[in-house]
């Protein structure tokens, strides 16, 4: 169940397994978020090393090892050979990042889908999920009316971000009714609102704070932002997002000049013509950007040891995220301790989950699209074993 990287990947091993499968979609055509996230050139995974790449990962499920177990099965490396088994080369960008050359998602999943039909899937579009009665078999019933049994099924319906690609998050209903424990979703990898003053706006939005050092409680991260007419987005705020959700008031603190300490910013400020003011003297001396120049000189501060100061502690208070449907990703999902090491749900034999639709969450940079390949991997594993050994009553 499901037409995403999750589903796709437990399908591909299903049927490589021998398994007779049939794949169900509520949209007409495979693929749409993947489509989607691919647009500015698909982030397949990340090459850093696997101890780091693990601990981009969290949720419910505190165990690395399961992780790491996950990442075994089918590692970032794997990605990489899989991606050119289907005829797609790849490289890794300076920042570690791993992408097709031709930078797009549309040739990987167009083959992708032919290697399938290859194996024998039988893509069933146009079929959204109405009702769910796991026995033997278990019953699924479908909002055009058919109903399906199966002996197993690998539900990869993903999250709630970007609603409109098919990840609406309707399913939890189904399995709320199930008994099953699911984390509620919430925005992952998504701008936060933060109410600007109107001078900072007219100066600085749509634009970039680059290299900077964000901290939110004890985490902190290199990266960039974007001033936007309603807050911040950026890879250096979907990195601290978790941290966010939990602060009862969420606030940054931003280094603006990371590589300097206040003391040599307070020096290179009294070294400038004292005939500017103090912010145009800071704006040349510290080489300020736009927008960081827009967001010191809001605070009006007329002390040259205290701006200095404020450049490397910038405070900024957060209102909260934006919506889910605008998210990347989505936190929340189906709690760990329903599953066993298969994927399969303990109180539903058979019945197997994979992707955003289990309580993982990790930032951008490829371990989105590993976390769902993995897990896909894992999952169809599961249920190609489970129908080995699977004897009907």
């Amino acid at each position: 169940m499901g037409g995403g990287p999750a589903g796709l990947r437990a399908a591909e091993v299903a049927a490589s397994a021998g398994v007779q499968v049939e794949l169900f979609d509520a949209k007409p055509s495979i693929g749409r978020k993947f489509l989607v996230a691919g647009r500015g050139g698909l982030n397949l995974t990340h090459s850093e090393n696997i101890e780091s790449f693990l601990g981009r990962y969290s949720g419910s499920m505190k165990d690395v090892d399961v992780w790491r177990s996950l990442l075994k099965d089918f590692s970032p490396a794997d990605s990489v050979a899989w991606a050119r088994e289907l005829g797609i080369e790849t490289f890794t960008a300076r920042n570690g990042r791993i992408y097709p050359l031709e930078m797009k998602a549309a040739p990987l999943l167009r083959r992708w889908q032919e290697r399938l039909r290859a194996l024998g899937v039988q893509f069933s579009m146009k079929h959204r999920l109405t009702k769910l009665a796991p026995g033997t078999p278990h019953r699924l019933a479908f909002e055009n009316g058919r109903t399906v049994s199966a002996s197993a099924v690998v539900f990869a319906l993903g999250g709630a971000s970007w609603p409109q690609t098919g990840s609406d998050g309707a399913w939890t209903t189904s399995f709320d009714h199930l008994g099953i424990h699911i984390h509620p979703l919430e925005p992952a990898n998504c701008g936060w609102e933060c109410p600007w003053p109107a001078e900072v706006l007219a100066l600085a939005e749509g634009k970039p704070l680059k290299n900077l050092r964000v901290r939110a409680g004890d985490e902190t991260v290199d990266g960039e932002l974007l001033i936007t007419r309603y807050g911040l987005e950026g890879g250096a705020i979907y990195h601290l997002g978790r941290q966010l959700r939990m602060m009862e008031a969420p606030n940054l603190i931003m280094d603006f000049k990371p590589s300097f300490h206040s003391e040599e910013l307070l020096a290179k400020l009294l070294q400038t013509n004292k005939q500017e003011t103090l912010m145009e003297r800071a704006k040349q001396a510290w080489k300020l950007s736009d927008g960081a120049y827009a967001l010191l000189r809001s605070r009006e501060v007329s002390d040259p040891r205290e701006l200095a100061n404020l450049a490397k502690s910038f405070p900024i208070s957060l209102a909260g995220p934006r919506p889910l449907a605008e998210a990347i990703s989505s936190a929340g999902g189906i709690d760990w301790k329903e599953l066993d090491e298969t994927l399969m749900l303990k109180r539903y034999s058979g019945l197997f989950a994979a992707g955003e639709m289990l309580d993982w969450e990790a930032p951008t940079g490829g371990y989105l699209m590993q976390g769902c390949l993995a897990t896909g991997t894992r999952a169809g594993k599961g249920a190609a074993a489970w129908l080995r050994s699977f004897r009907p009553s």
